[in-house]
C-alpha cells in the first residue's frame, strides 16, 4: 500500500559499489594493489548482487 516508504535496495547498493570501486581507485593510486584488487573484488560482488535483484524484479 504504501511501497513509497520502502527503501530501494538497488539504490543502496549502488551507492556501496560506487563507494568500494572509488576505495580501490584511492588504493592503486597509492600504490596498494593488493587492497585495489581486494576492494574491486567487493565492488564486483555487490554489482553480482545488484543484477539479481534488478532479473527478480523484471521476473515479477
Amino acid at each position: 500500500m504504501f511501497s513509497f516508504f520502502n527503501k530501494d535496495p538497488i539504490k543502496k547498493l549502488n551507492k556501496q559499489y560506487e563507494a568500494k570501486l572509488e576505495q580501490a581507485m584511492h588504493a592503486q593510486r597509492k600504490g596498494d594493489i593488493r587492497s585495489y584488487s581486494m576492494l574491486t573484488a567487493e565492488a564486483e560482488k555487490i554489482n553480482d548482487e545488484i543484477i539479481a535483484i534488478e532479473q527478480k524484479q523484471q521476473a515479477n
